[in-house]
């Protein structure tokens, strides 16, 4: 994927969509994927949104990182007439491949094996869905170059439902309050929904910490 020689706004709606495309085409291929090791449907969804929100974690620190050295290196003999934020920019944009994404994707992976509500299950490796975490990493990555730059939505197991954030998924009660676990981020900008995520709502949910 390259977006060299595309406007910020040409850039902006050819990641949302594809933002839109991992959803609802490559989390099925990944679902598929972990269904041939795990039984329980609702531990693959935690398993996949896990996924999602470390690989935005990871992509964004490594992009904060590359940012920095280009930063450094360009500083040294910058003389305009843009300025060094926009060369900085440019640069970034047009050297995306320079960007190391397997070491997001091992990042993310050392992430969700100590990630106590998706590391329980024995003898099993999330590498099998590395290239969707792979993806979304990059497609991550690339949102960070994007003015503003477009992040997802922090959610808590517990939290109250938003109908400005999420879908409810069909398997929720739709009558609950409370998440009882999420399907998919929210895309955002400025702190704004752009792409609803889903989750999952169910009675008897409990709380989350910060709510009590």
């Amino acid at each position: 994927m390259t977006l060299l020689g595309f406007t910020n706004a040409s850039r902006h709606a050819f990641l949302v969509a594809r933002f839109g495309d991992i959803y609802s085409k490559d989390r099925f291929d990944a679902e598929r994927i972990l269904r041939m090791y795990i039984s329980d449907m609702e531990m693959v969804q935690r398993i996949i949104y896990t996924a999602a929100v470390e690989s935005f974690r990871a992509a964004k620190m490594a992009y904060r990182q590359f940012k920095m050295r280009v930063r450094k290196t360009l500083s040294i003999g910058h003389s305009g007439p843009e300025s060094l934020e926009d060369t900085v920019m440019d640069y970034i944009v047009r050297h995306e491949d320079l960007y190391d994404v397997q070491s997001s994707v091992n990042e993310v992976i050392r992430s969700m094996n100590i990630n106590p509500k998706i590391s329980s299950t024995p003898e099993f490796d999330f590498a099998v869905i590395s290239g969707f975490i792979r993806e979304l990493c990059r497609v991550a990555f690339s949102m960070q170059t994007l003015t503003p730059p477009l992040d997802i939505a922090f959610g808590m197991d517990g939290e109250f439902f938003s109908e400005t954030k999420y879908h409810r998924s069909v398997d929720s009660d739709y009558t609950a309050a409370l998440v009882a676990y999420h399907v998919w981020p929210a895309l955002m900008e400025n702190d704004v929904v752009i792409v609803k995520g889903e989750a999952v709502t169910k009675r008897g949910a409990l709380v989350c910490t910060f709510l009590k």
